[in-house]
């Protein structure tokens, strides 16, 4: 590799990841690349202004990610997450074609680890209405495996519900337990949390359904993919940071401060500042 080739390479390696949401969810996978890549620099966008993505169709999900990944490429991000299954469902594979840098979502690396821990065969997968009409997790799923069967939940209701900060709420509990009684009659021995809301509502899915069903959270797994791609394209960030805390950017289409007190209660580090833009000019 040339001299100039390297120093561009090191010019990139430093730059930051793009992660975006509809909203607060993401931010679970923001907080895994915080605490598995903890070098990476982070410009996270949650579009709080047009959440749910859920109920919306392909075409509106497709614009509203070409609208965010134009707005990310302004702030010179080396890589993007999309850190939303309903996007990730309905416009990774539109968006990807148009990109010169790496983008990953978070579907494939959760179905690969589900296909992997199943003993029975049976999996569930909960998440938006789009993401499970889209019945993605069912094709990546089987790529792994054709045996599996694979048992989709929309839960509508749980985006909002975490949105408003319900988490522990006895509303939230019951409805919970009325969309998962029926993956539990199933016999699943796995559950896919097919949202990056989700995981925040991993004890009380617990609660639900036991021990005995392995709970995937694909924000996790995301952020090993990501680990993997940036070492595999040689652009991971060897720099370091003199403060670990230091090098995430926050971003939001509306309610920047609601945002930034749900983020300071879930991030390992408090983010100062949150900026709200509009994303309508992107």
């Amino acid at each position: 590799m040339s001299e100039k080739n390297e120093l561009e390479r090191e010019k990139i390696s430093r730059a930051p990841v793009g992660v975006f949401d509809s909203g607060v969810g993401g931010l679970t996978v923001a907080r895994e690349i915080m605490r598995n890549l903890p070098d990476e620099k982070i410009v996270y966008f949650g579009d709080t202004a047009r959440v749910p993505y859920g109920s919306k169709s392909k075409d509106t999900i497709i614009r509203y990610s070409r609208q965010i990944i134009r707005f990310l490429k302004t702030q010179k991000v080396k890589a993007i997450v999309i850190a939303c299954n309903t996007a990730s469902a309905l416009a990774l594979e539109e968006v990807e074609k148009e990109l010169d840098i790496p983008i990953l979502g978070v579907l494939k690396p959760g179905a690969r680890v589900a296909a992997s821990v199943t003993r029975n065969k049976k999996i569930g997968v909960i998440g938006t209405e789009s993401t499970i009409n889209s019945r993605m997790y069912d094709r990546f799923i089987r790529a792994q495996d054709p045996e599996i069967s694979v048992y989709g939940k929309a839960c509508p209701l749980f985006v909002p519900l975490v949105e408003e900060g319900w988490l522990k709420d006895p509303v939230t509990e019951e409805v919970a337990r009325r969309y998962l009684d029926e993956l539990m009659q199933k016999g699943i021995d796995s559950l896919i949390l097919g949202c990056t809301h989700y995981p925040l509502l991993r004890s009380l899915v617990r609660k639900i359904v036991g021990e005995e069903v392995t709970l995937v959270n694909p924000a996790y797994e995301t952020a090993k993919e990501l680990e993997s791609l940036l070492r595999r394209e040689g652009i991971e960030n060897h720099g370091g940071k003199a403060d670990p805390s230091e090098g995430y950017q926050f971003f939001v289409s509306d309610a920047a401060d609601k945002f930034k007190n749900f983020a300071n209660s879930i991030l390992p580090y408090d983010i100062e500042t949150t900026r709200k833009i509009n994303i309508e000019e992107y």
